[in-house]
């Protein structure tokens, strides 16, 4: 098609727009992605992987600091910030240009600029390349804007000592004292950096818990873990007013009984949610309806304005880069009338949180569950039961998995410990493949393996668990 005419048109660059470009042009699709900042969205850019790079090195530095227990003297144990925060600036710089080959080596059309709906599948493009339409027309259009930091009322980012995930992943000085909003895995993952590091850090959340989405005895334990590392939380608070000063941030916290009391720190870290970005794209005009900040869709990703699509997190939670990638490939493969297509079940959709412990779940909490109205049988094993994670120094954790006690349906598993965001993904094939616990108590584990724990957790919920 001509420069002006493309098959699909995707607004956004991140996960969810790049994947389903990449998809619609193995399809045999003419696609054309505009994306007005960076490649790769936030998650590549200022999320999920130069905080991942940060993590490691916080990880690392906690490690180093317990070496004479592997054996192995180490002195004079140091971290240089600028460097570190380099690093993680590189490993994202490096899958940028990794983003862009794919997209280049799948013959998407990508225009750098600023793209609104214009209605009757028309999109205004603004862009200073000179070859860029100024218009654009397509059979369908795909909606893949993604998300920014959320504020609520006087809590408000300025840059410098009220920080949201940009600045809190580029900081010039390392905070001696740390007030972070919100206990999510955005709060949790910072929280964990900046304490390995040393700083002084306080954890506010509304809630009664901290990783209020998780099931709650994993959130317990996560707590009693970070509060042993040095964190103070302060759960079922909310944080009545923020204002900084040259010298620091002044916050006043507000306690579930009425009582407030003023808290003094150099810095804090905003992580109360996102906001999709739904503003200045022009879907009043195209008649795409919205409901508090995200773009309303069906299971296909369809919004109410014929033609036009939405995915990620601009379209509502859970707020995810694979689940986004998910929802642009089955969106594409839909358009395209491919055989087998099936609709996103978000239960289906694992959550992970890269903290020290890490946190990772996939399905029904306990307590939904049983809200739910199952009849459930649960299982737990212990980290301190396993021989590998005995050797490897890392005692301390649990796998916890519920199952439907009439089918033996695998109805949700949660983890915390080392390495559960790399082991959730067992329980993510086995309940995409409806598995029950039949099929998982005659699977092999390797030995010896933390996976193991998987097995004895699903073994435990059925009374026939063998190390513990």
């Amino acid at each position: 098609m001509s420069a002006d005419k493309a098959d699909i048109v995707i607004i956004g660059g991140g996960p969810g727009g790049y994947v389903s470009a990449i998809r619609a042009a193995q399809l045999g699709l003419s696609t054309t992605l505009i994306e007005r900042e960076h490649l790769g969205g936030i998650c590549l850019n200022w999320g999920c992987i130069p905080t991942k790079a940060l993590l490691r090195t916080s990880e690392l530095f906690q490690l180093m600091q317990h070496a004479d227990e592997f054996g192995i003297s180490v002195e004079g144990i140091s971290f240089d910030l600028d460097k570190v925060v380099k690093r993680s600036r590189k490993v994202s710089a490096k899958l940028a240009g990794g983003v862009k080959f794919l997209l280049k080596k799948n013959k998407v059309t990508v225009i750098d600029g600023e793209a609104k709906l214009l209605g009757g599948g028309k999109v205004a493009i603004t862009s200073t390349s000179k070859d860029a339409p100024a218009e654009i027309t397509a059979k369908h259009i795909i909606v893949a804007t993604g998300a920014r930091a959320r504020t609520i009322g006087d809590l408000k980012p300025d840059g410098k000592r009220i920080w949201t995930y940009k600045e809190a992943m580029l900081p010039d000085t390392m905070p001696e004292k740390l007030l972070v909003i919100g206990s999510g895995a955005i709060g949790i993952e910072f929280a964990s950096f900046y304490n390995a590091l040393g700083s002084d850090v306080t954890v506010v959340e509304v809630m009664d818990r901290i990783l209020p989405i998780e099931d709650a005895e994993i959130s317990a334990l996560a707590q009693k873990s970070f509060t042993k590392q040095g964190m103070t939380f302060h759960t079922g608070t909310t944080v009545e007013g923020l204002k900084s000063s040259p010298k620091g941030i002044s916050a006043t916290l507000k306690a579930s009984n009425g009582d407030t009391t003023q808290f003094e720190a150099s810095h804090a870290i905003l992580a109360i949610g996102i906001s999709g970005n739904v503003e200045n794209i022009g879907l009043e005009d195209a008649g795409v309806n919205t409901d508090r900040g995200h773009i309303i869709i069906d299971e296909w990703c369809q919004t109410s304005a014929d033609g036009v699509y939405a995915i990620g997190d601009v379209a509502g939670p859970p707020w995810l880069a694979h689940k986004a990638s998910h929802e642009g490939i089955l969106c594409i493969e839909k358009i395209s009338g491919i055989d087998g297509v099936h609709p996103l079940n978000t239960s289906n959709v694992p959550g992970c949180t890269y903290s020290n412990p890490q946190v990772a779940s996939i399905g029904l909490t306990e307590e939904a569950a049983a809200q739910a109205g199952h009849d459930i049988r649960v299982g737990r094993f212990p980290y301190q039961g396993n021989g590998k994670a005995i050797a490897l120094g890392e005692p301390e954790g649990m796998i916890k998995t519920i199952f439907d006690k009439a089918t033996g349906e695998l109805l949700g598993a949660h983890m915390i410990g080392a390495e559960v965001t790399e082991l959730i993904q067992g329980y993510g094939i086995a309940k995409t493949l409806e598995t029950t616990e039949a099929e998982l108590m005659h699977t092999i584990f390797p030995h010896p393996t933390l996976s193991e724990m998987m097995h004895e957790s699903v073994l435990d919920a059925y009374g026939r668990v063998i190390h513990s």
